[in-house]
C-alpha cells in the first residue's frame, strides 16, 4: 500500500483521495512556536515512494514546513516524493511587470523542483505560459482539471442555469464546462483599473434566464464576480449563484459578494472553506489509479 501524508488543514480531502488510491493516510505533525517558527514532524517509517498532500492557499508558512517535511522525508529513505497541492500558489505572476519584480512563478518553480519529483494540481491559474510542465520542466507536473465534477454537479441540478464568465480570460474554461452539460454560456467584458477597481459588461443573451451561474477558476477579491452578480439582478435575473474551483476568499470577498445580491456561492473543496460542495478528489485518485506518479 502506498503512503500519503497530509497536513491537518487539509485533512478531510486527503484522507478521501488516500481512500480512492487505497493509500495509508498519515498526518504530518506540526507545532508553531510562540515566536512563529514551525517544528514539523513526519513518520519514521517510509516506503521508497510517497504522496504529500497539501493546499497551498495563504501560501508562505505552508512552503516553509513543507520544505522541512521534504526533506525528512528524503533522509528516513523516501526516493521518490509527490507532492499533490490542489491548490497551487504564486502561479498568476509569470513576468516581471515592473523594474526588480521578482517572477515568483518562475522561482517557485524552481523551489517545487529541488524538492518533489512530480507535482501534481488542479486548474492552476497559468496566462501567458502555457502548461504547468514549463513551469517545472525538471520534475513530472501535472495539472488536473475540475470540468468533469463541476459538470456533473450542473448536471445534476434541476433547472438549466446560463452560464457566465465573469471576464474574457474565462471563456476557455467557461465553454468547455457549458459543452459538457449541454447548457448556453456567455462571457462579460472586464476593464480592470486596480486590484479592486473592475468595470463589467454583460454579454448578450438571447432570452431571459430564471438563474445565471456565474463561473470562474479562482475567487479572490470577489470584485469581479460581485459587479456581474449586481448588473444580472438590476436586469431581471431572479437566481444568481457563483461557481468557483479555488475558493481563496481574500479578506471581504464573503460580504462583497452578498452585497452584490449572490444567492449561493458553491466551490470544490481544492481550498477547504464552507462552500465546498464538490469532490476534487475523484480526479486526483483517477490520475494516480491510471498513471500516478509513484
Amino acid at each position: 500500500m502506498d503512503m500519503l501524508l497530509y497536513f491537518e488543514e487539509y485533512g478531510r480531502p486527503s484522507r478521501e483521495i488516500a481512500r480512492q488510491i487505497s493509500a495509508k493516510a498519515l498526518e504530518v505533525k506540526v507545532h508553531h512556536f510562540p515566536d512563529g517558527e514551525s517544528l514539523v514532524r513526519i513518520p519514521e517509517s517510509l516506503p521508497s515512494g510517497i504522496i504529500m498532500c497539501r493546499s497551498l492557499c495563504r501560501p508562505n508558512d505552508k512552503l516553509v514546513e513543507l520544505m522541512f517535511a521534504a526533506r525528512q522525508a528524503r533522509q528516513l529513505g523516501a526516493e521518490k516524493i509527490t507532492l499533490v497541492a490542489p491548490y497551487l500558489c504564486y502561479m498568476r505572476q509569470d513576468k516581471a511587470f515592473h523594474p526588480g519584480e521578482a517572477v515568483s512563478q518562475k522561482i517557485i518553480g524552481e523551489f517545487f523542483s529541488g524538492l518533489f519529483d512530480c507535482v501534481v494540481t488542479v486548474d492552476a491559474h497559468l496566462h501567458r505560459v502555457s502548461s504547468l510542465q514549463a513551469v517545472m520542466p525538471d520534475i513530472k507536473a501535472v495539472n488536473l482539471t475540475a470540468a468533469g465534477p463541476v459538470s456533473d454537479f450542473l448536471a445534476s441540478q434541476k433547472d438549466r442555469p446560463f452560464l457566465l464568465g465573469p471576464d474574457e480570460e474565462s471563456l476557455q474554461w467557461v465553454k468547455r464546462t457549458a459543452e459538457k452539460c449541454s447548457l448556453d454560456y456567455g462571457v462579460c467584458r472586464k476593464i480592470r483599473r486596480g486590484d479592486r477597481d473592475v468595470e463589467v459588461e454583460l454579454p448578450l443573451m438571447k432570452q431571459k434566464y430564471q438563474r445565471v451561474m456565474v463561473i470562474d477558476d479562482i475567487l479572490s477579491t470577489g470584485k469581479t464576480m460581485a459587479v456581474a452578480a449586481g448588473l444580472l439582478k438590476k436586469a431581471g435575473v431572479k437566481k444568481v449563484d457563483c461557481l468557483v474551483t479555488h475558493p481563496v476568499f481574500a479578506p471581504g470577498a464573503w460580504e462583497l459578494l452578498r452585497k452584490s445580491g449572490v444567492d449561493e456561492v458553491i466551490s470544490t473543496d481544492t481550498i477547504p472553506h464552507e462552500t465546498n460542495r464538490i469532490s476534487i478528489a475523484p480526479v486526483i485518485s483517477e490520475f494516480f489509479n491510471r498513471q500516478g506518479c509513484l
